[in-house]
This record gives C-alpha cells, sequence and structure tokens, in this order.
C-alpha cells in the first residue's frame, strides 16, 4: 500500500488499485493535482482499507488482479455496504464483456480502458465524484430533517399527553411506563413471531403512539376520572367512553403529527381495551382482527394498572399482577403476546 500527495488541504482521497505499478503511477500522477492518493497492490490490500474507516471519494479499481481481483473488491463493497457511497471505475485492457457486466452488476459506475487519456479521464471521474458528494449531502440533509421531524412528532404527542395529567394525577408516570413497557413486549414479538413483519423503526413508532393510549381521558368528568371507589355500571359506561373520545381528539388533529403515528395512535388509543375474545370495548373486536399493537399496549396497560396505585385501589405486587393477567381476571388475551410477556418479566420487573 503507498500514499501519495496527502496534502492536508486536500479534503478528497482516490484509491488506486492495481497490481501493475507503472498503472498506478500513471493514474496517481493524473489525478495528484486535485485528490490525495492511495495505492494498493492487491485486492485484498483495497479490501483492507475500505475496512479501516478512512473515506474514499473514488476507487479505481483493476478487474484482473492474482488472488483477490477486481470482482471480489466489489463484491465485499456490496457485502458492506460501500458502494452504495463510493463510485467504482473498472480499470481493464481486457476485453472481456462478461466480466465487465458482472462489474456493472455489482455497482461499478463506469469502465477506465488502458492507454490512459487523462484530461478525458480527470473529467469522468471529477463528475461523478461531484455528483456523489451532491448526492450524499443531500442525503444527510434529509436525514436531518427526518431526525428533526421525528423529535417534532414526539414533542408534539408528548405534549397531547401531558394534557391528561391536568385531569388524571396518576397519568404522567402511567404514559411513560407504557412506552416502556410497549419497547419491551414489541421487540420480544417482533424476534418471536417474524410474522409481524415489526421493523424497527415501525416498532419506535408504535412506542410513540402509545403515549397516546388514555388521550380520551380528558374528555371524562372528574367525578367519574378521579372518583375513590368503585364506579357504577353507569359510570363505567361513560369511562369506556374515553376510547372513543380519544379518536374524536384525535381526528382533530391529523395534520399536526406524522401520518404513521397517527394512524398507530388512533388504533391504539380505540383498541386497547379490545380483548382476545371478543369481550372488550368499544367495538367487541376479537382475535387478531385487533392489531398487535394494540394488543401489546393492552398488555402493558393492564400490568402498569395493576402494579400501580391509584385512586380507587392499592397497588399489586408484581407477582400478583402476572398471576391475574394469566389467570384471566382481566379478560383474555393473545397467547403470542402472553408468551412474550413471561419472557419479558425480567426485563419488564428490572426496568431494564
Amino acid at each position: 500500500m503507498v500514499e501519495k500527495s496527502m496534502d492536508k488541504e486536500k479534503d478528497k482521497t482516490i484509491l488506486i488499485v492495481d497490481d501493475i505499478e507503472i498503472n498506478r503511477t500513471i493514474l496517481a500522477a493524473i489525478f495528484c493535482e486535485e485528490y490525495n492518493t492511495v495505492e494498493a497492490e492487491n485486492g485484498q490490500q483495497a479490501i483492507n482499507l475500505l475496512h479501516s474507516g478512512r473515506k474514499f471519494s473514488a476507487v479505481l479499481l483493476d478487474l484482473l488482479m492474482p488472488e483477490v481481483n477486481g470482482i471480489g473488491v466489489l463484491t465485499d463493497m456490496n457485502k458492506s455496504g460501500t458502494i452504495e457511497n463510493v463510485p467504482v471505475f473498472l480499470i481493464t485492457a481486457a476485453d472481456s464483456q462478461e466480466m465487465l457486466l458482472e462489474g456493472y452488476n455489482l455497482g461499478a459506475i463506469d469502465v477506465i480502458t488502458k492507454p490512459f487519456l487523462s484530461q478525458f479521464l480527470k473529467c469522468r471521474v471529477n463528475n461523478v465524484v461531484e455528483l456523489y458528494a451532491h448526492r450524499n449531502d443531500l442525503e444527510r440533509i434529509v436525514a436531518e430533517q427526518v431526525e428533526r421531524l421525528n423529535h417534532i412528532n414526539r414533542s408534539v404527542v408528548e405534549t397531547l399527553a401531558t394534557l391528561i395529567e391536568f385531569r388524571d394525577c396518576e397519568s404522567g408516570q402511567h404514559v411513560k411506563r407504557i412506552c416502556e413497557l410497549t419497547r419491551i413486549l414489541m421487540t420480544e414479538v417482533s424476534n418471536d413471531y417474524p410474522e409481524y413483519h415489526l421493523q424497527p423503526d415501525e416498532i419506535e413508532n408504535i412506542v410513540t403512539s402509545s403515549i397516546l393510549h388514555d388521550i380520551g381521558k380528558i374528555a371524562i368528568p372528574d367525578n367519574i376520572l378521579n372518583k375513590p371507589g368503585r364506579l357504577t355500571p353507569e359510570e363505567f359506561e361513560i369511562m369506556k367512553q374515553h376510547t372513543v373520545r380519544g379518536c374524536e381528539l384525535l381526528q382533530d388533529i391529523p395534520d399536526i403529527i406524522d401520518a404513521g403515528i397517527y394512524n398507530y395512535s388512533y388504533d391504539i388509543c380505540r383498541h386497547h381495551h379490545e380483548r382476545w375474545d371478543g369481550k372488550g370495548y368499544p367495538d367487541g373486536l376479537s382475535g387478531d382482527d385487533i392489531s398487535i399493537w394494540a394488543q401489546v399496549v393492552s398488555v402493558a396497560d393492564v400490568y402498569d394498572a395493576l402494579t400501580s396505585e391509584r385512586v380507587y385501589k392499592k397497588a399489586f405486587s408484581p407477582e400478583k399482577a402476572v398471576d391475574m393477567i394469566f389467570n384471566g381476571e382481566c379478560g383474555t388475551f393473545n397467547p403470542k403476546v402472553l408468551f412474550a410477556f413471561k419472557k419479558s418479566l425480567g426485563r419488564i420487573q428490572s426496568g431494564k
């Protein structure tokens, strides 16, 4: 491996990979005015350099080399994902259409044929390097904007959830615990049951959406919401309306939060009191007619309610709460979610 023209003022570096020294020397001389150059005399050296963490603006890659050839380097770049951000130019004097086609299929951007025409070659490489730089900058800007929007979305959701705190003194900490329980359970369900096709970013949206599961409680009268004793049947019917009233509130703000979070929030808000056997509310859904995220939040909500002190009851021990859930004292739940819940108890009870 040879480094040439390592000028600190130059912020772009080209990796030249060729087993013939004279070819590397010629190419380094062509690009030395605008780029730092690093040379590799075989494919394995090139792979090591690409895995070293150094940033390269382009790779000039010979196809025909002993041991690891150019196709081997391209294959490794595909596995590591480097090919997405670094343009690769194939160097060849051979008229091997099959190998060139394989190189293109592996992500090579262009072909450099020997002998080298310096001005023509510089223009081609410079144009592509500039294009990649603009594309990478655009991707970075978009990623930053997405992150900012995600932060705004969560802030809006958390602000909406704090409205409940003015009505129900328990809900502030309750929603925070629900988030953590939902994250643990959703992750376990995703690991154990791939048929639900739950991706990490989707799980995070579900976790954020779970914050709003009880938003409808702000529409429930104080004398019912904070009643210290058991609710009468008539009062319980009013309390059950918090699922529907929450959805009505969400319908008034669909443009304030991300569409994905809105959809999860709406579904969780309406269906987190549905039960596997169809005896829940408000719609009497059963089985997998209830979304998996609403089912998970349902278990998380029940467990936290049982283990927390409320105006109408003392807190049950975690062990007693688990027994009540599995004995069906709080309604029936999806066996898959219960299995994930059982496997997660250590993390849930340790708070990790």
